[in-house]
């Protein structure tokens, strides 16, 4: 086979190299006579207009609608994916729409969606698709918001970063074994994408999915909070997210709530300033703290603000400040 019609993708650490006709790991990027293609590209099989805080992002445009889409195709292969129908699957075998950059911008620009969210599988994933639709709504004057597990090389990812405004990155495990036995990927290059988000100036808040017998210890809950805090900041809200049994961990129970509270104390004893429990209902489990008076300043039901005390980014009660996007 001729050598010079290899490719070698360049996008995440997998770095694959690939033969003419072959697909990558996350299926959706092919060598087609020597050349990288984009197999979904402007063709998501997913689109919805959520609320900001489905995604989830507390501290950027709350209770703002977000018009989110995806691809098929992801380049991990977590055993405890919720949306596997679409991230672990071939794009031939998802019905897809054709929805090119410039109608997305419409579309968002229609729905008066302030912001795009590039979700669901991975965005990452469909670099070039994320990339030029970010770029149209950026000069539309619509935010760009990744909802991403980070996988990926530092080149592409500073490139997409400069048209980000917010991500939501998912920190799996702080184990670099648990890394690779449920999701097929290494930790190192996550931590390191983590860092460069928020030294871009990107709004960053980071989600634990909380998976009994997995990561559910003190000391997990401990590495996360102090890993957070001692890298990009005690202000970078925490989300520890409950997890539900399905695709390959189906043997597996629930999170109970006390566990998802439990890790909310260490991690706020840790010194983390805004830490939140999500997929599992606790009391005040959505609601924003002012880190100086104490008072609730944004209090949530499920994805409903129902109450909103923030002001010129700062605590409606005692003028602190209160870190995040707010208009």
């Amino acid at each position: 086979m001729n050598a010079e019609r290899w490719v070698v993708c360049e996008l995440c650490p997998r770095e694959c190299r690939l033969a003419p006709g072959e697909r990558g790991d996350c299926r959706i990027r092919a060598n087609l006579d020597g050349r990288m293609v984009a197999l979904t590209y402007g063709c998501p099989c997913s689109i919805h207009i959520d609320p900001m805080e489905k995604k989830p992002l507390y501290h950027f445009l709350p209770g703002a609608p977000i018009l989110s889409l995806a691809t098929v195709g992801c380049n991990l292969h977590c055993k405890n994916c919720q949306n596997w129908e679409i991230s672990q699957a071939n794009p031939e075998d998802v019905e897809a729409v054709p929805l090119p950059p410039a109608v997305l911008v419409q579309l968002a620009r229609s729905e008066r969606c302030p912001a795009i969210g590039y979700t669901y599988t991975e965005p990452v994933a469909w670099f070039e698709y994320t990339l030029d639709s970010a770029q149209l709504a950026r000069e539309a004057g619509i935010r760009n918001v990744l909802v991403t597990a980070a996988y990926v090389n530092e080149a592409p990812w500073r490139e997409l970063l400069l048209l980000t405004d917010a991500a939501n990155i998912d920190l799996k495990f702080m184990s670099k074994e648990r890394y690779r036995e449920i999701c097929d990927g290494e930790l190192a290059p996550i931590l390191r994408a983590i860092e460069i988000c928020r030294a871009m100036g990107v709004w960053l808040e980071i989600t634990n999915l909380v998976i009994p017998t997995l990561n559910d210890s003190e000391g997990d809950f401990r590495a996360v909070a102090r890993w957070i805090r001692d890298h990009v900041g005690a202000d970078v809200p925490l989300h520890f997210s409950g997890f539900h049994p399905q695709y390959r961990l189906r043997h597996l129970p629930a999170t109970p709530g006390a566990t998802l509270e439990r890790a909310r104390d260490i991690a706020r004893a840790e010194g983390l300033k805004f830490v939140y429990v999500g997929n599992v209902r606790v009391p005040e489990g959505g609601t924003t703290f002012c880190p100086e008076c104490g008072r609730a300043v944004i209090r949530r039901v499920g994805f409903n603000v129902v109450e909103h005390h923030v002001v010129g980014g700062a605590c409606g009660y005692c003028a602190a400040t209160i870190p995040g996007v707010w208009k």
